[in-house]
């Protein structure tokens, strides 16, 4: 007996951002394919991956919104984490292999020294377990084949390295930290140069994003929430394209100017300089109030010059969505 062929899902046009809690376990791809399934969407993109250890905030961009998905890679970052003292790992988190064990000797004073040392501008050697690539190959690949290769150092910042919860004596010695920090930074390698400094090792047990860029963990869906959902109340929980836009400065065209824009010409006009700028385009009508977002650009001695802008059928599919 043959199984029955699967119904194949009809894609549509879908533009906007879902904020999802990734759930433990999954990979940010395999979330990002879930979403998509679930809003038969044609085009989707990430901001950026989260370990398939990590959970928390993981913006999914559809159509329009993956051609401003760059921004969110560059987005400071705010996560949760716990370092197990004592322990030390070849990845560096809870998946990996014990590779050495310490007794966990600090004191409450040195610990404050070195949440200390770690905060503001430091450099970091990319684990071997990331997705990192030398030669057109992830570090990862070469870890899984007993491999490694030399990295060179990574100057990245961390903004605050707040002190949550201690733990220095008993079974399982840990620290729970709240870390702010630039992009690029791996919090499995803060945790596991932490512990050296503390003379014990460390790896990490949980990890968790509650903050990229503007965007937090009380914005977010699970994905059994949006299991739990209609089509129409998927759709009604993505975000506008321009929310990727929001610390942008804003610039409003005239419908002669907003043509030419999207057309990929420079205007001129009274701006000041401003290295990020969302542009908009009048109302399309009396019946759909609002500016009506073009694209990105930047402005220089007087000029608007296009970044990346949204086609005409974008904008169309935006005002009228498909159902």
């Amino acid at each position: 007996m043959t199984a029955a062929p699967r119904a194949r899902v009809q894609r549509r046009p879908v533009h906007g951002v879902l904020l999802l809690d990734k759930p433990l376990g999954f990979s940010s791809n395999q979330a990002l394919q879930k979403a998509k399934w679930l809003l038969r969407a044609e085009k989707a993109g990430h901001t950026g991956t989260l370990d398939p250890l990590a959970t928390g905030v993981l913006p999914l961009c559809f159509g329009a919104a993956t051609k401003f998905s760059q921004l969110h890679l560059d987005a400071d970052k705010t996560y949760e984490t716990v370092v197990r003292l004592g322990v030390r790992t070849s990845t560096a988190d809870a998946e990996g292999e014990v590779v050495q064990t310490r007794p966990v000797t600090c004191t409450v004073g040195q610990v404050v020294e070195v949440l200390d040392r770690f905060t503001g501008p430091i450099e970091q050697v990319p684990p071997m377990h990331s997705a990192l690539k030398k030669d057109g190959k992830a570090l990862y690949e070469y870890a899984r084949e007993g491999e490694t290769v030399e990295r060179a150092p990574r100057r990245v910042t961390i903004h605050d390295l707040e002190l949550l919860d201690m733990q220095l004596q008993g079974d399982a010695p840990s620290l729970r930290l709240r870390v702010r920090c630039s992009k690029g930074t791996y919090i499995r390698t803060l945790g596991e140069d932490m512990g050296e400094a503390l003379g014990c090792g460390g790896h990490l047990t949980m990890l968790r994003r509650v903050q990229t860029g503007p965007f937090s963990t009380e914005q977010c869906l699970t994905v059994e929430a949006l299991e739990a959902m209609s089509e129409a109340e998927r759709l009604q929980r993505l975000l506008p394209v321009q929310s990727l836009l929001a610390d942008h400065t804003g610039v409003t065209l005239d419908a002669d100017n907003a043509g030419r824009f999207l057309s990929g010409m420079r205007r001129r006009g009274a701006w000041p300089d401003a290295p990020h700028v969302a542009v908009y385009g009048p109302p399309a009508d009396s019946t759909r109030p609002g500016a009506v977002l073009l694209g990105s650009a930047h402005t220089q001695a007087g000029e608007l010059i296009p970044g990346r802008l949204l086609s005409p059928t974008e904008i169309q599919q935006i005002l009228e969505p498909a159902t």
